[in-house]
């Protein structure tokens, strides 16, 4: 005979139990009233032994009514202490919420975890003027900096845990990778992927920020993405692109990071080609290089250092454009790291040209290569020319960049060097205000149209060749751009069909009308399988480094001279949180894994 379970019998509470035998029910289990404790099976005779073994002599002189009245007094006892303990459980869930509130925003704002202890000094300090009588529940939030570096760590592994639970439904990831160095003098390598679903749905998310102690060579480099990619569980065949800053050691031909990761992915026996890209931003700051103009920032540099390194200098400067009523104010300083400052630089000594001049000559220096009329029209020249670059620079700069956009705007600016070149040569300057300015106040020469000219030919020709990895993907990004307008019969055969379908189809036609390149991949119908594939892997490329320079940025103002001690697991975990774009931590899920239970604080530095 087979055994009886006890909860397939539906046996039900009667009411009667309560006053006969004290016991009421909580939670599906049947409780004493009168010494708290439950009884496993819910039948009769396990409730009357109970209350005739330990509770019969002290209620055997009551009657029904009585016994009913004192069954409704312990109820409500037991529900005033339930609702207290509900209450404090609530308060300490809200108390551990509030720290991992705190502690997202500190990491956040770059500010150390002793802050913690500052902001709750000043909550106190508010809650005694503004709520008095609630100054205990602010002080059972636990801020300390223990506890803060506690909850960072806590909030960068539950974003790991989504971000690996995303990466499994990736059908083609790609990955930026760049390295600088701390003020610690610590070699940083940072790794961005970008992943694709089934859907479609693009995901941009910080993998992974790696100390290099010792060397950095392309195997080094090379190990610790290896790792990452290992530890995120991601499958190295839908490894579609590597970006990265075109250092010899990223993209050295035999022993370069590139070179290593393709023979790891002929190992794994991936289908695939990597298709690997140096940085367009970065490849877009060299051409300007191509101009050999640097005599004339070499003398820029130098006038604009002798006005800004002395204070005495600085502030007379200052004082003399106030009083000649400039529009200016003063001359910003030119870092060579900073690409965007030199355009600044120039805009602004050009536009203070006879101001710097009259200043140099009250202070007794030489001036005569400032005055000289050919020096004049180059710095005008680089001064036009360097603001067009910047508006490009900054076009290809932010997050979610898709790389045919970025593509097309490369694209677009060689054409208006092409432009550009044409109308110098013929001395129409209507894109360069600068140079029709020096124009019109030239006394003796004329204006060197053709020698500018020239400088603007060979920057087309540096963006021709910097650009010619990207020429060789045209055909791919371009499908992915307007595949509307792409050729079918220049296409790859298994793609041709599905090409055909979609060109004569004019519902996804006016849907890629209304949505742009970027949004209508979404829309591709399941009937085309190739053709989605085709655009994840496209939509998965990084064009540029962007986010990993910023990434640096944001170490650098974590990681100051004042918290050089700031440890790699937590940097890591700062990092993390403060870069984190698509993905947000799951504070309740934490608490909830906490419970009301305090977690004990581990030992960290600031």
């Amino acid at each position: 005979m087979a055994k009886r379970k006890v909860d397939t019998e539906n046996r039900g509470f009667q009411t009667r139990w309560e006053s006969e035998y004290m016991f009421t029910k909580v939670a599906g289990k049947p409780v004493c009233l009168l010494c708290g404790e439950s009884v496993a099976v819910l039948k009769e005779y396990n409730l009357r032994r109970h209350y005739e073994t330990k509770h019969a002599d002290k209620n055997k002189n009551m009657d029904m009514e009585q016994r009913l009245q004192k069954a409704e007094e312990l109820k409500r006892g037991l529900k005033s202490r339930q609702a207290l303990f509900k209450k404090a459980k609530s308060q300490g869930q809200a108390a551990v919420k509030a720290s991992f509130i705190l502690a997202e925003e500190i990491a956040k704002s770059a500010r150390p975890f002793t802050e913690g202890d500052f902001i709750k000094n000043c909550m106190i300090k508010v809650c005694d003027e503004v709520c008095p009588e609630k100054r205990q529940l602010f002080l059972n939030v636990s801020l300390s900096r223990n506890t803060i570096a506690e909850r960072v760590d806590q909030l960068s592994i539950n974003l790991k845990e989504q971000l690996v639970k995303k990466g499994k439904d990736f059908i083609a990831y790609s990955l930026a990778v760049d390295e600088s160095t701390d003020i610690s003098d610590i070699a940083q390598l940072s790794i961005f992927i970008r992943g694709v679903d089934s859907n479609l749905s693009v995901t941009e998310e910080f993998l992974a920020l790696r100390p290099m102690h010792g060397t950095t060579t392309g195997h080094d480099l090379y190990e610790e993405v290896s790792r990452c990619v290992n530890e995120m569980e991601l499958p190295w065949e839908k490894l579609v692109g590597l970006t990265t800053d075109g250092a010899p050691a990223m993209c050295g031909h035999r022993s370069g990071l590139v070179a290593k990761i393709r023979e790891k992915m002929q190992e794994e026996n991936a289908t695939g080609e990597l298709t690997a890209y140096h940085c367009i931003i970065h490849q877009e700051a060299l051409c300007g290089k191509a101009l050999k103009m640097e005599h004339v920032m070499s003398i820029i540099t130098r006038t604009v250092n002798f006005i800004r390194a002395k204070g005495l200098n600085h502030s007379q400067f200052k004082a003399f454009l106030t009083e000649l009523e400039t529009e200016h104010g003063d001359l910003p300083y030119h870092t060579e790291v900073r690409w965007l400052s030199q355009g600044k630089v120039l805009q602004r000594c050009f536009e203070l040209r006879e101001e710097i001049c009259l200043f140099l000559d009250s202070k007794g220096k030489d001036t005569t290569q400032l005055r000289d009329e050919m020096f004049l029209c180059e710095m005008a020249f680089l001064c036009d020319i360097t603001s067009h670059l910047n508006a490009i620079n900054l076009q290809l700069q932010g997050r979610d960049r898709v790389i045919s956009d970025m593509y097309s705007t490369v694209k677009a600016f060689k054409t208006k060097l092409t432009l550009w070149e044409t109308q110098m040569r013929k001395e129409n300057l209507s894109h360069f205000p600068s140079c029709q300015t020096m124009k019109e106040k030239l006394s003796t020469s004329a204006f060197p149209s053709t020698q500018l000219a020239d400088k603007i030919g060979m920057l087309a020709a540096d963006f021709r060749r910097r650009f010619a990895d990207f020429e060789a993907q045209k055909s791919r990004l371009e499908l992915l751009g307007n595949p509307f307008a792409v050729d079918v019969e220049s296409s790859p055969p298994n793609l041709q069909m599905e090409l055909i379908d979609l060109q004569c189809n004019d519902a996804l036609r006016a849907k890629y009308a209304a949505v742009g390149a970027a949004e209508f991949a979404r829309f591709l119908p399941g009937t085309m399988p190739q053709l989605r594939i085709q655009a994840a892997q496209t939509l998965s490329m990084f064009g540029s480094t962007y986010l990993c320079e910023q990434l640096f940025s944001l170490m650098n103002l974590n990681k100051t001279s004042h918290r050089s001690r700031l440890t790699a697991e937590h940097l890591h975990s700062i990092l993390r949180i403060s870069s984190a774009q698509s993905l947000t931590p799951n504070i309740d899920e934490l608490v909830e894994k906490m419970g009301h239970h305090q977690v004990s604080p581990s030992t960290s530095n600031k």
